[in-house]
């Protein structure tokens, strides 16, 4: 299906491709973590775009949309704004919702997870106004409906998917029932529950009181059995977990009866991120679990970024020459095919240049950081003097998050949030990658300086 770009974008272009992720554990993982920073750069680039009056329209359709109905509202709001007074506001207003319709028709019918539009005219920082319009199916559903005329994008439904982003699972067990839970971002959600009557200690019975021991015992294992069995239904899909992280809470000792049972499905297991102990059952137990195991549900991802550069940092350690690092060294084992796992800092300001010499047709590419531009050195070929012409420039994140697969490596996105983020930033440029196997960048060397003297570009460009 179409989507939109921008034809002269006064924010960063990102184009979000319509990927619906089922579940962060599954295969799609890497792609959802993309299709996120994506959304996330969008969003930055849209909150800061302004614009003069009410032009700027921001429409979110929800999936079970009907686009006759949007296209009615649009051509009634067109016949409304044609009676504002300021001659200037009025064709902004009218040129956005023009361009609104014209977006709208490129679809039959709306999209699965719901369609995003924004069209109207922002003001750059030199002053001057850019057209901006653009319209996308959301990466996951969207259960939001908008429309608003402003003089700003409203990015809100958006942020949303975002916070929402991560599913986990919950199992509250005691000895009168069993509720079984998921809860994503600030959605809870009430899977199944189970109550149960079990028989309780007692001394009665004289003979027969060793029978009715193992009456107890044989309905207590079959209760473990039962909740074994509706755990494996309710959180596996399709042969693997459809939850981020399992929680396993309870008032008793059922939750560690059943984690060390047989009978708990295995592929479960290594989600289980921690057993907390509660003092109620049902819906409250469920409240006080959310509540105690807030701190770890919020560190999940930040402690897969610690282990990720913990890694990295350990072929550093050991010396094996399974590394790379600077946006030199990794683009040139990128080119090799030798990166196994790039790492990028989510928030490295490095921009991708393709400039063409008029006089030898040669192309040239560059890797610069916003003071490296403000050289004129790098714009011109080192051997004639001659300026080199722009054709294309962009975000070399916007880049790698788009061309990563050809080079037959997984693309990591981390934060310097973490000490081993922070360290990795400060310390390594903010890129690097592990390689498949041993590269000797010394080896190289001649040959890439080769390369930089015919492409144009500088020893140093590289390092941030």
């Amino acid at each position: 299906e179409p989507l939109g770009d921008n034809s002269e974008p006064a924010c960063p272009s990102v184009t979000p491709s319509s990927v619906a992720t089922s579940g962060i554990m599954s295969e799609d993982s890497n792609e959802a973590d993309i299709e996120m920073w994506k959304i996330r750069k969008l969003v930055k680039g849209l909150q800061e775009a302004r614009g003069n009056g009410t032009s700027m329209i921001s429409l979110v359709v929800p999936p079970k949309g009907q686009i006759p109905l949007i296209s009615k509202m649009l051509a009634d709001e067109f016949g409304t704004a044609s009676n504002i007074k300021s001659r200037v506001n009025r064709q902004s207003v009218l040129g956005a919702i023009t361009s609104a319709q014209q977006r709208l028709k490129l679809y039959n019918r709306v999209p699965q997870n719901g369609l995003i539009i924004y069209c109207g005219t922002v003001l750059t920082d030199e002053g001057k106004e850019k057209k901006v319009n653009m319209d996308f199916e959301p990466f996951k559903p969207i259960n939001t409906s908008l429309y608003l005329c402003d003089n700003k994008f409203h990015t809100e439904a958006l942020s949303e998917l975002l916070q929402a982003d991560n599913t986990y699972g919950f199992v509250i067990m005691d000895g009168h029932g069993c509720l079984f839970g998921t809860l994503a971002g600030n959605h809870r959600e009430i899977l199944h529950k189970v109550s149960v009557d079990l028989p309780k200690k007692h001394g009665r019975g004289g003979q027969s009181a060793l029978r009715f021991a193992r009456l107890r015992l044989e309905k207590r294992q079959n209760y473990v059995r039962k909740i074994a069995e509706l755990t494996t239904q309710h959180f596996i899909t399709h042969d693997r977990p459809n939850v981020n992280g399992l929680v396993m809470a309870g008032s008793a000792d059922f939750k560690n009866q059943l984690l060390q049972s047989d009978l708990f499905d295995i592929r479960l297991q290594p989600i289980i991120l921690m057993v907390v102990d509660v003092s109620y059952g049902g819906e409250n137990g469920f409240n006080q679990a959310i509540e105690l195991s807030a701190d770890c549900l919020g560190n999940v991802k930040f402690v897969k970024e610690k282990k990720l550069i913990g890694s990295y940092f350990d072929e550093i350690a050991q010396d094996s020459g399974k590394y790379c690092f600077g946006v030199k060294d990794t683009l040139m084992c990128l080119e090799m095919g030798a990166v196994q796992t790039l790492i990028v800092w989510e928030n490295l300001e490095v921009n991708r240049h393709v400039l063409i010499n008029n006089q030898t047709q040669e192309e040239h590419i560059l890797h610069l950081t916003e003071e490296q531009e403000k050289d004129p050195k790098h714009f011109h070929d080192k051997e004639t003097g001659v300026e080199l012409e722009s054709t294309e420039k962009g975000s070399m994140l916007e880049w790698l998050a788009n061309e990563y697969k050809k080079f037959g490596c997984t693309l990591e996105f981390v934060t310097d949030r973490s000490e081993e983020g922070s360290q990795f930033v400060r310390g390594f440029g903010g890129i690097g990658g592990q390689l498949r196997y041993p590269v000797n960048m010394a080896e190289f060397e001649c040959a890439s300086d080769i390369e930089s003297c015919a492409s144009g570009s500088s020893d140093d460009e590289g390092y941030i």
